[in-house]
């Protein structure tokens, strides 16, 4: 390739476009590790190459997750600096490659519905981000065929560069392990409505008494003037079964909070106008002594000011109930939820949530920091 200035001039443009998407991927995914953590074993266990399955290296995701942050943050520092251009060039070939390969597969079987590419900041379907990849695809392309354009060696320079890059995600890194993302991308954010009010509609599906046709039909609640003329004629149609919507809707998608009847009273219990304390645990037999002294001073905070206090878990009911005897657990009512859904709203295990009005007031993993407002 010849070392014109139009050609050199595409190139910086080229690294400026790739690097900048690369520094916005692992610095969304920097946030939050523990999250990038969770999609590695999502693809680790929906995948396999023949019969070679990778669940074996399930233990491995946190160390593997927080490696792709860093090449991903070390690759973008290097491509808008200019550093080690061969080696920068390089790099991000073979990480494209695999990117662009894994998300066509992707797309072609859905086995992982999002990749996770930037973390929960942007939400992309499958043919997105592989079209997505295309497109860095073009640019990344050219940076490798001017690789050589006007190297120069800097290895003092570069090396550092380097160095103070992957110092920099790790640290960055580490700290959002231990405590809770310093920019939440979740649904359960601090400042938001959990809880939505909205119309609520009644479903009946009726069957036609002469052709045994089945037809859902809706109508507002209580507005049986709004049911089409045709249905109200019970001569020839029957109802088989009727349901209302409930009066609210939790603005996070799948998340409940199952009692021991099977009853979500997440509609219930988050609206509270006293305030309300969820004490989170997504894995009970994870949970360390620390945990344990933490969930009582969250029992003893509730009951200074008294508000209602709930455990939402994934564990089952039998083990809940002997968790709490076993730590000398008293008066926490316990709640059901998803184990995904739970680590949505906190990474913490436990982690410790106050809501008032159906809004994310605080959320922390150390019950005394919880800030109530009262």
């Amino acid at each position: 390739m010849k070392d014109t200035k139009l050609n050199y001039t595409l190139n910086v443009i080229c690294r400026w476009v790739v690097g900048l998407v690369f520094l916005f991927s692992s610095f969304v995914k920097g946030v939050d590790p523990m999250g990038t953590t969770f999609k590695v074993q999502e693809y680790m266990t929906a995948w396999s190459i023949g019969g070679l399955t990778f669940e074996w290296a399930l233990p491995l995701a946190g160390v593997l997750s927080m490696g792709l942050i860093c090449a991903e943050f070390v690759v973008g520092v290097l491509l808008i600096t200019n550093a080690y251009r061969r080696l920068s060039a390089w790099l991000l070939v073979l990480m494209m490659l695999f990117f662009t390969v894994t998300t066509f597969m992707d797309a072609l079987t859905n086995k992982v519905t999002d990749c996770g590419c930037f973390g929960d900041a942007v939400k992309l379907t499958n043919w997105q981000t592989f079209w997505k990849n295309i497109a860095l695809d073009v640019p990344t392309v050219w940076i490798f065929m001017t690789r050589n354009m006007r190297r120069k060696r800097r290895f003092e320079r570069d090396a550092i560069i380097t160095l103070v890059a992957v110092a920099a995600m790790l640290v960055f890194g580490i700290y959002n392990i231990k405590h809770e993302p310093v920019i939440d991308f979740r649904p359960w954010k601090i400042g938001n409505v959990m809880v939505e009010e909205r119309e609520p509609m009644n479903h009946m599906l009726m069957r036609n008494v002469e052709t045994g046709e089945e037809k859902m039909v809706d109508y507002k609640n209580g507005d049986w003037a709004s049911v089409p003329e045709e249905y109200k004629d019970f001569d020839r149609w029957e109802i088989l079964q009727s349901t209302s919507d409930e009066p609210f809707e939790v603005k996070a998608p799948g998340f409940s909070m199952l009692d021991l009847e099977a009853e979500d009273r997440a509609a219930d219990l988050l609206p509270a106008e006293d305030g309300l304390i969820i004490v989170t645990i997504h894995h009970m037999a994870e949970v360390d002594e620390k945990g344990v002294r933490e969930v009582k001073v969250a029992l003893r905070m509730a009951e200074d000011n008294g508000i209602r206090i709930v455990m939402l878990t994934s564990a089952l009911p039998e083990e809940s109930q002997a968790w709490l005897a076993d730590n000398n657990i008293t008066g926490l009512d316990y709640l059901f939820a998803d184990a995904t859904a739970i680590e949505t709203m906190m990474r913490g295990n436990p982690g410790f949530m106050y809501i008032e009005n159906a809004t994310v007031v605080d959320k922390t993993r150390k019950a005394g920091e919880l800030k109530i407002e009262k």
